[in-house]
């Protein structure tokens, strides 16, 4: 691996790896509003989404050694951040282990990008966006939350680019599909 550009996200891992606290608060400084807006997408509710980013920035704490420098820093710092994020709701959304029933979904409060949605008058999008499978909210999450390129997407979630492609595809079409369902227009 070549010498990472001083200041650059890879030296800042490589900063983390030899213990440097400082390191990891600059990456959370740089990257933290991106992971957020995407753990938000995925666990619902922001209070889940916070709990979500502290475990991903641990675990980038304890595994910065582990970045080899194959991928961008930042698709590697998604990556962590995903497997966090279907650690934690794995459990929760999983078969029940005991007799105690578990609590109901917590209400989902407006995040980032629901905001921008409502103040763009565009409710519905958020909606429809909401009723798609996972695989497809993964990757609208991924490519217009937290703005990955394609390549960066296909990487985070280990699947082919045109995997990502079609995804997105489909995943806008059904947005569509929604909205004209709804009499709104795009």
């Amino acid at each position: 691996m070549a010498r990472p550009e001083p200041g650059s996200d890879e030296a800042l891992l490589g900063a983390v790896a030899a213990g440097d606290a400082g390191a990891l608060t600059r990456l959370y400084e740089r990257h933290a509003g991106a992971l957020f807006g995407y753990l938000y997408r995925l666990a619902g509710d922001r209070m889940t989404a916070e709990e979500i980013l502290q475990d991903t920035m641990l675990a980038v704490w304890r595994s910065a050694a582990a970045f080899e420098g194959r991928s961008k820093a930042t698709t590697w710092l998604f990556g962590v951040a995903r497997r966090q994020a279907h650690n934690r709701l794995r459990g929760r959304f999983g078969p029940q282990t005991s007799d105690v029933p578990l609590p109901d979904r917590p209400d989902r409060g407006p995040g980032p990008d629901e905001l921008a949605i409502a103040a763009a008058g565009g409710t519905p999008v958020a909606a429809a966006i909401d009723r798609l499978p996972d695989h497809h909210r993964d990757v609208i999450a991924l490519v217009f939350v937290a703005g990955l390129p394609l390549a960066d997407v296909a990487e985070v979630l280990a699947i082919p680019v045109g995997t990502v492609k079609s995804r997105l595809h489909h995943a806008r079409a059904a947005v569509a599909a929604a909205l004209t369902v709804q009499e709104v227009s795009e």
